[in-house]
């Protein structure tokens, strides 16, 4: 398992870059076990999605889901190479040890033992393996893949999603969307500023609305205690404007976020920036009749719920037998795969705390822990002696 992962980490799969060594390494690797695999591509074609099936695809697939690629390392400081894994007390280092290589590895440690058992006709349920690119820039890969599963009609039961979770079931998390806005005003000599319309300043007003959109949600808004955050958040995330201190700037935009609570509608936040914009974009073009706001939608992922009769949050339970199910303010592919109809649970090796960070780390006994699960899980999907 941890050559497994020390190869896994070693392919730079930044969102920014291919993901395609990585695809055709696990094909490879399940291929030496009679597995076939099925890719589908980004429109580029320099990314791609994994799909196989262990055992007969006829009989109802359980689905071990995760995603290959990584958030870059730029500007971090790490004590060793990211993307060589590296082994410090207990601990395995590298830029997608836990969020989330080290779930693969533990799922690819095991397909020799599910080929075996799909050989001699012991399992009673299919084993799917999906590995997805682009989910950290807003689960963008993973819609193909979905795509591909419903036009092939295969018989889904249901998806766990090797999140880090500390092997403890989340069976809810947030959608997330964000939006770039941009503001165009006038430039001006600063000595002449009511000549110009001032972009930035215009920006400034529109996140101080999304601020006041969100201290009234944490105020007044909707909760469910489940979450820990329990009630929906906006915040602006990235900002660029101006050229210099004495020029009215022409350009600013920012890029703003909202992450919402399942059952609540993320549209009523961006209308209501939207109406305000309407009323600010009236008022330069009283100095500027080519000022404007625009919007660009950049993510929209939906929320999750988990089905608590579906099979496979019952198979997810009695493995996980006294774990109290949890709530997420952070987002998954869970979203995606309920969206289409697949029942769904989130369950992995690892904390989130250490996902995104530099020296970020998956503890062996948490490897150790998701590989036993894992096996435990296999238990459940095999046939009962003699039948």
């Amino acid at each position: 398992m941890q050559t497994i992962l020390a190869q896994l980490i070693a392919f730079d799969t930044t969102s920014r870059e291919s993901n395609l060594a990585l695809i055709r390494w696990v094909q490879d690797y399940v291929a030496q076990f009679s597995v076939d695999s099925t890719l589908t591509f980004s429109d580029a074609g320099d990314k791609a999605n994994l799909f196989a099936v262990i055992g007969d695809p006829a009989l109802p697939i359980v689905v071990l889901s995760g995603h290959t690629d990584v958030v870059p390392v730029d500007g971090q400081s790490w004590q060793s190479d990211p993307f060589i894994m590296s082994e410090r007390d207990g601990r395995l280092y590298g830029r997608g040890s836990c969020d989330m290589k080290g779930f693969i590895a533990c799922v690819l440690s095991l397909v020799e033992e599910w080929t075996r058992l799909a050989a001699a006709g012991q399992l009673q349920r299919a084993i799917g393996i999906a590995l997805s690119y682009d989910e950290e820039v807003g689960c963008l890969g993973v819609g193909r893949l979905i795509a591909d599963l419903q036009q092939r009609q295969l018989p889904i039961e249901g998806c766990i999603i090797g999140e880090p979770t500390m092997m403890r079931p989340v069976i809810a998390h947030k959608g997330i969307a964000h939006y770039r806005c941009r503001v165009l005003g006038r430039a001006a000599h600063s000595s002449l500023t009511p000549k110009g319309v001032n972009a930035i300043e215009y920006a400034a007003k529109l996140i101080v609305h999304i601020r006041k959109l969100a201290d009234a949600e944490q105020s007044f808004g909707m909760r469910q205690a489940l979450y820990d955050v329990p009630f929906t958040t906006l915040q602006t995330g990235v900002i660029h404007g101006g050229t210099a201190a004495n020029i009215v700037p022409k350009d600013c935009e920012f890029v703003f976020e909202c992450r919402w609570l399942p059952g609540d509608n993320h549209q009523r936040f961006v209308d209501s920036v939207r109406e305000y914009a309407a009323l600010l974009s009236a008022e330069m073009q009283q100095v500027a009749p080519e000022a404007a706001i625009s919007f660009e939608p950049l993510v929209n992922c939906p929320p999750f719920e988990s089905d608590a009769d579906s099979s496979v949050r019952q198979h997810v339970d009695a493995l996980c037998h006294g774990c109290r199910g949890e709530a997420v303010a952070y987002t998954t592919e869970a979203g995606r795969f309920a969206e289409a109809g697949i029942a769904a649970v989130v369950c992995g090796p690892g904390s989130i705390e250490q996902a995104h960070r530099p020296d970020e780390y998956v503890e062996l006994g948490q490897l150790a822990l998701c590989r036993d699960w894992l096996l435990r899980l296999t238990e459940r999907l095999v046939r009962p002696a003699g039948l």
